[in-house]
């Protein structure tokens, strides 16, 4: 019972202080998942990560499904993806309403900008630890070879973000299966 309970609690402060979208809510959930609650390891987080993007809507309920649904099955599921969309939904209704009358004041405008260089230096952590844990498993040049591409396809090219995480994906796929011939291929080379 302790477990949905910190289930609960870990996605409800998400919803309530992820601020931005999917987006401003990934660290949020890094944090609660990887290093408060230990559900899962950085890596798996990544991968995790990487395959939520390439699926359709909010990455923040699909992380929450997922993690709830590994961490104690379908009711775990459940509890996490409520738990991050009920204080979504409580707010719009409150704020929405309020909203019309307050939006001009200066005071409202300032919180809100205020809050983007909170999210923008989060998003930034992230980052730095994901491109920290690519420089570990694929060194500098590759790293950065990588970086430049992705970046070309995404802003220049404009290319769906699903579909250079697709890619990779298969292209990892593709390369273990290679490998993995390739070593039985010398396995089978010795008498």
């Amino acid at each position: 019972m302790k477990t949905h309970w910190n289930i609960f609690i870990a996605f409800f402060r998400v919803g309530m202080l992820g601020y931005g979208g999917g987006p401003g809510s990934i660290p949020l959930i890094h944090k609660e998942v990887v290093d408060k609650y230990k559900w899962m390891t950085a890596d798996e987080f990544g991968d995790l990560l990487a395959l939520g993007n390439t699926l359709p809507g909010p990455i923040a309920t699909k992380l929450a499904g997922y993690i709830g649904y590994r961490v104690t099955g379908i009711w775990g599921m459940i509890n996490a993806v409520l738990a991050s969309i009920i204080p979504t939904i409580i707010l719009m209704i409150v704020l929405l309403t309020s909203l019309a009358s307050i939006k001009d004041f200066d005071w409202v405008q300032g919180m809100t900008a205020a809050v983007i260089p909170v999210v923008g230096v989060m998003l930034a952590v992230l980052t730095w630890q994901f491109m920290d844990k690519a420089l570990v498993g694929m060194g500098w040049l590759k790293t950065g070879i990588m970086t430049v591409i992705i970046f070309v396809l995404l802003q220049f090219l404009n290319v769906h973000p699903g579909i250079v995480i697709g890619a990779l994906l298969v292209l990892a796929l593709v390369q273990k299966d290679k490998h993995r011939r390739d070593d039985g291929n010398r396995e089978g080379d010795h008498p």
